[in-house]
């Protein structure tokens, strides 16, 4: 996938073509476009597929289409908040206090994106038939069965952001595609396409495809989100035996975490199904373009980015990582007890006026994943500087005193692994996982639990927790790299830990709040579970105490904020009697 989405977009846009003329002269094929003659070739479906795989990275480049979703996934799931300030692309400002309508034009660019991988890919799958007779059985089980899989991953997104949508395949012709309402029922046209892909797709198919287990894998998500615990547990179970990557190499957990996000190692065997980048491509919509205001703020030659921090970690997030003094979760919620939050002694420095020398690191027990995921002042970031703390925040009390730490580039990679050419360094060059092993393991113990499977979901949650636990990879001191950078204290949970399903339910859920934070699922696993309304109210009320002008009175609706609105461009566009409003919009 490491391609020029240039190419790949002209590739894809080549759908249209000339009218018959009566002076064969002016039969011209339109400029930048290919023909279904041109098309209808075993390189032409595979050009068009290449080009279904750019729109995994967004089509229009609006940062809303990212795959890693870090507004609509990590902000509204409460493990970050819009940062800079809140003049700085502030039609954010509505949708984290979830007070935005259907005309939020970020969504409406969600949606379309979405769509228009779609239509590649049914644009794929209608080319292939048309031309199997050239394609050897082999050949036409690949190239649909990744177009099956990217297809069921379009339709996936839309399912959890907009709830009810229109459903078309390769049989619908271009011109009909306005005239289908949207629904609801959507989970057994995705069922589908997953399974057909897991059916007809090899164990590898070569780095940057999908293979058969990353559609075993989304299978079982599938599964998972409609409470099909048995079905779902099945797939994983074979995920997890059988599983290998698009490189050939078993599934597993990496040693050290912090190769999950570092560019250098992409391709690992962590990586269930990913997005590839590219740079030095000539453009950087191939890089990680939705992250390119993410970095922390103005850090200039001494830190990622040269801009913006929009994506800052929120401070109930950091407090979740918070830990008894043997080492487990604080799961009745005492972490965000004023004497136990880990921000407290921030907020006494900027409240009192006092200047930021008299800052005192926290020294409680800390799972180590805190400074694996966030960046906190005082401890190394990355192989960059220590944290200065409100040098790399734009507004401390607009958005607090974190920055983001997951998928940031190290200094030694800057203009090889990164574009310095743009306004920002930051356009990356770092696969964003979209699942990922330690994922699979979660999603698979939350099935045992829900199974009532105990023992199960409490041997896999230990596997993700004993990675966790490698004080080898644990984050140093830059001056005594012996040194622990903080009190980090983490231990495996025992069989009297999972005593009932409800017990054991709630851990494997606050795993997945600690493992995944900022990677895009919390929002989509709180609705998911039913319980938004009351966690993201808690979050709200908590984290308007610091960030008053941004959180206070803010308020989750129940019955409505579950889901996006149908954009409202799209209802003008194709009718209200086409596409229907979602509940409560």
């Amino acid at each position: 996938m490491k391609t020029n989405r240039l190419i790949a977009l002209l590739l894809a846009s080549g759908l249209l073509t000339v009218g018959a003329c009566k002076d064969d002269f002016l039969d011209v094929p339109p400029a930048n476009s290919l023909g279904d003659a041109q098309l209808q070739t075993k390189a032409g479906v595979e050009g068009l597929l290449v080009g279904t795989y750019a729109a995994l990275n967004g089509v229009f480049g609006n940062r809303f289409e990212g795959p890693n979703h870090w507004v609509t996934g990590a902000i509204l799931g409460g493990d970050a908040n819009k940062g800079t300030d809140a003049g700085d692309y502030s039609s954010i400002n509505p949708v984290q206090r979830f007070e935005h309508d259907a005309t939020q034009g970020d969504l409406n660019s969600l949606w379309r994106g979405r769509f228009e991988g779609v239509a590649r890919a049914n644009k794929v799958l209608a080319t292939a038939t048309a031309i199997q007779d050239q394609l050897t059985a082999a050949d036409y089980a690949s190239i649909t069965g990744q177009a099956r899989l990217l297809r069921g991953h379009f339709y996936f997104d839309l399912k959890k952001h907009f709830y009810s949508v229109p459903l078309f395949d390769e049989t619908i012709a271009a011109v009909d595609v306005p005239l289908v309402p949207n629904t609801p029922d959507v989970w057994a046209f995705i069922e589908a396409d997953f399974q057909y892909a897991f059916d007809n797709l090899p164990d590898v198919t070569g780095a940057g495809r999908v293979n058969k287990w990353a559609a075993a894998a989304y299978l079982g998500k599938a599964l998972l989100y409609q409470g099909k615990w048995a079905a779902a547990k099945a797939v994983f179970d074979g995920v997890i035996a059988n599983g290998v990557t698009s490189n050939g190499l078993k599934y597993a957990l990496l040693d050290d975490y912090a190769q999950i996000y570092n560019a250098e190692n992409d391709n690992h065997a962590e990586a269930v199904m990913d997005v590839e980048s590219a740079n030095n491509t000539g453009s950087t919509a191939n890089a990680n373009y939705f992250d390119d205001l993410n970095y922390p703020y103005n850090t200039g030659p001494d830190g990622p980015g040269n801009c913006c921090g929009f994506f800052q970690p929120s401070i109930d997030l950091a407090n979740h990582f918070r830990t008894t003094n043997a080492g487990l979760p604080l799961l009745d919620y005492s972490f965000n007890d004023p004497a136990n939050a880990v921000a407290n002694n921030w907020f006494h420095v900027f409240e009192d006026g006092q200047d930021e020398g008299t800052f005192v690191e926290d020294a409680g027990p800390l799972d180590p994943r805190i400074d694996w995921s966030i960046g906190r002042m005082g401890i190394p970031y990355l192989d960059w500087i220590e944290h200065p703390g409100s040098a790399w925040i734009r507004s401390f009390p607009y958005a607090g005193p974190y920055s983001p730490k997951k998928y940031i580039y190290y200094r030694t990679q800057e203009n090889s692994l990164t574009d310095g050419s743009s306004w920002t360094r930051g356009y990356a060059l770092m696969n964003y996982t979209i699942i990922r092993y330690a994922d699979v393991l979660l999603m698979a113990a939350e099935a045992e639990v829900e199974l009532g499977n105990l023992t199960a979901a409490l041997d896999l949650v230990n596997q993700v927790r004993a990675r966790a636990a490698n004080s080898q990879y644990w984050v140093k001191e830059y001056d005594n790299p012996a040194q622990n950078a903080a009190n980090y204290v983490i231990s495996e949970y025992v069989a009297g830990d999972f005593a009932d399903q409800a017990t054991a339910r709630n851990i494997v859920r606050f795993e997945r709040k600690l493992e995944l934070s900022g990677e895009g699922h919390r929002f989509f696993d709180l609705v998911r579970w039913g319980i938004a309304g009351t966690e993201l109210n808690r979050y709200l009320d908590y984290e308007g105490q610091y960030l008053v002008t941004k959180f206070g009175g803010a308020n989750f609706s129940a019955g409505k904020h579950e889901y996006q609105p149908i954009p409202q461009a799209q209802i003008d566009l194709q009718g209200s009697d086409i596409l229907t409003q979602n509940p409560g919009w």
